[in-house]
């Protein structure tokens, strides 16, 4: 689960200026009576064990909802500021750990490789029980894996962690990017449990290390996941993993896919109020979306 350190992927996205300007259109209607700034700020939660986890808030008034979001692995919060702030606008306050996995957590080093994995559930878990109420679990690639499985999806239980992952609390997911079927951690049929409304996104440039890679995989929980849950399969062409840097690693010299991010973005904020907030409009909006080719594609069964 490892982010990959090297460039790949890294087309700029050139979509067409009509879905552009549809896409930017679906952002200032989200917001157009939203326009107040998310008040940025950080608390420290503890696992039941003592360890310190370290959360950054963007709290905005009057809210619609609250969002649980884990970020890619070795990244940070900060990393998605441009989505974070986005949902700000649309009304969401996001609540994102620090995860131990981040380069910049302090305690990077003692965790390698898939230690993480359970301090990450201890993260999600402790945090949610902050909230302690309903929320929309999202996240991207390691964090995109963590926001399925609060909404119900059965990867492999770290030694020691109890059941269930899913939370009940988690309403809806929106997964940017999550991992594939990878026979260890995710294996054939882990996705099937997923229980809630999902939006799940990748690009036709978003494809993982390995001879056999393809982006399509980044798909296995929409087509895994059972027929009438309101799940959504989002493709965007020519992006990649990583939007070109424009979230997760902004240190990559490729051109930010911003145009892409926007698109993305934006069909997650419908999904949000149409399927967390119970907006009619916007799941009249995000259905008429739908579309079958294009540079954004989206899918719904």
């Amino acid at each position: 689960m490892d982010e990959k350190r090297s460039i790949y992927g890294m087309a700029p996205w050139r979509p067409s200026r009509r879905a552009f300007m549809a896409g930017a259109a679906t952002v200032a209607a989200a917001t157009a009576a939203r326009s107040a700034r998310a008040d940025a700020g950080q608390l420290t939660l503890r696992t039941p064990a003592g360890r310190a986890i370290d959360v950054r808030t963007w709290i905005v008034p009057q809210e619609r909802g609250r969002v649980l979001f884990s970020h890619g692995a070795l990244s940070a919060p900060w990393k998605y500021q441009s989505v974070i702030e986005a949902w700000g606008r649309a009304g969401y306050s996001v609540f994102a750990p620090l995860h131990v996995d981040s380069t910049d957590h302090p305690d990077h080093a003692a965790f390698p490789g898939l230690a993480s994995w359970p301090a990450r559930i201890e993260d999600v878990r402790a945090l949610a029980d902050h909230l302690g109420g309903p929320y929309v679990a999202a996240g991207h690639s390691y964090g995109g894996l963590i926001a399925l499985v609060l909404g119900g999806a059965s990867p492999a239980v770290p030694n020691g962690v109890p059941l269930p992952l899913r939370d009940p609390r988690a309403k809806v997911s929106v997964a940017f990017s999550p991992p594939g079927i990878d026979g260890t951690l995710v294996k054939t049929g882990d996705y099937a449990t997923l229980a809630v409304p999902a939006f799940i996104q990748t690009g036709d440039h978003d494809t993982p290390p390995g001879p056999a890679a393809d982006w399509r995989s980044h798909l296995a929980a929409y087509d895994e996941a059972k027929e009438g849950g309101d799940r959504y399969a989002a493709v965007l062409a020519g992006v990649d993993h990583y939007f070109g840097g424009a979230i997760c690693r902004p240190e990559l010299p490729a051109p930010h896919q911003d145009e892409a991010l926007a698109a993305a973005v934006s069909l997650s904020i419908l999904f949000m109020r149409a399927h967390f907030s119970g907006d009619m409009g916007a799941l009249q909006v995000l259905r008429s979306r739908l579309a079958a080719d294009g540079p954004v594609q989206l899918r719904h069964k």
